[in-house]
């Protein structure tokens, strides 16, 4: 499956390149936004592309052109202001979307956030652009047509052990933090399960091996 990498360079985004550079089953396209950044991917394997979902639409649709599927894991970082995140998180997802329409790419694996289907918990004012944004581009996406999966995990950590989760359809019964590791391992099991298609996985820390966890939620 050959699949380009929307955010490539964010924390999620390398070790999904990572993985499946070390996986028979993918060739993995890096998006990245600036030259500099070609470097890392260099030295796992990973070609790269050179472009910004800022960009318009058609250049987007340029850049994924060819691709089996996206995996959409881009955002704008907790530094940037509300304007970026509904730009990059927003806006950047929403132009993803509708170029992989327009270039027959049917599969579409979004990593989103947990809580975003639940206004009442946006209480931290600095965080309510962020929800907003995830809350709508997974909305849009829900309604595109496409082989979607939203992956919603809660607060994400940099434990290098992917370990075990929990998948639920609602958060009030998840763990607080989950590592990035296991968000990019389970971009790689949803990635060719079909049974995924047109779920959402709100995602946590648990007890269960991921290809297991995924296995059960999907029955």
């Amino acid at each position: 499956m050959k699949v380009i990498i929307m955010g490539a360079n964010g924390k999620v985004g390398r070790l999904i390149a990572q993985k499946m550079s070390a996986s028979d089953e993918f060739e993995p396209t890096a998006l990245i936004r600036k030259k500099e950044q070609k470097a890392y991917f260099d030295s796992i394997g990973v070609p790269v592309v050179v472009e910004s979902i800022e960009n318009s639409e058609e250049n987007i649709g340029d850049a994924i052109r060819g691709f089996d599927a996206v995996v959409f894991s881009a955002g704008s970082g907790g530094a940037t202001g509300a304007d970026k995140t509904i730009e990059v998180d927003l806006f950047g997802a929403v132009k993803t979307i509708e170029a992989a329409k327009k270039n027959s790419i049917s599969r579409f694996v979004m990593v989103s956030a947990a809580l975003s289907d639940d206004p009442s918990s946006w209480t931290s004012d600095g965080m309510k652009p962020y929800y907003i944004a995830k809350h709508m581009a997974d909305k849009e996406l829900k309604r595109s047509g496409l082989d979607y999966t939203i992956l919603r995990p809660v607060m994400l950590t940099d434990n290098n052990d992917a370990g075990k989760i929990t998948i639920q359809s609602e958060t009030h019964q998840l763990n607080k933090e989950i590592p990035r590791a296991a968000v990019a391992e389970t971009v790689l099991k949803v990635l060719p399960n079909s049974g995924t298609h047109s779920k959402i996985l709100e995602m946590s820390e648990g007890s269960s091996e991921i290809g297991k966890a995924i296995a059960e939620f999907v029955t």
